[in-house]
């Protein structure tokens, strides 16, 4: 797993205006697939992924993340690091009073 803030030039970095959760890509997806965020202030953030009986499969984080544009990587695996089967799964945000939930594809 990997959480990214998205690289530029420092002079020209800006603060995302809102939050926001984007859509996974690729969607569907093999063995990994990137989630996106904005976030325009700092705080604690949670982004874990459900399973369509909406059981909690794997919480990617749960930490202080500075504000801006970022990114993480979900390898396929649930939080025991068995791969999971495919299927339809659920990602959510949660931070600050902010939560929003979004849908992506696992396809072996």
């Amino acid at each position: 797993m990997d959480v990214n803030q998205d690289p530029g030039d420092e002079n020209n970095q800006q603060i995302p205006s809102a939050y926001s959760l984007n859509q996974n890509y690729p969607n569907p997806f093999n063995a990994s697939t990137q989630i996106s965020y904005d976030l325009p202030k700092s705080g604690e953030v949670s982004l874990r992924i459900y399973n369509i009986k909406g059981e909690l499969v794997r919480e990617l984080m749960n930490e202080y993340t500075p504000a801006g544009h970022h990114r993480i990587t979900w390898d396929g695996k649930n939080k025991d690091g068995l791969t999971t089967a495919s299927g339809i799964y659920f990602y959510q945000i949660v931070s600050e009073g902010f939560a929003e939930t979004r849908k992506m594809i696992l396809m072996k």
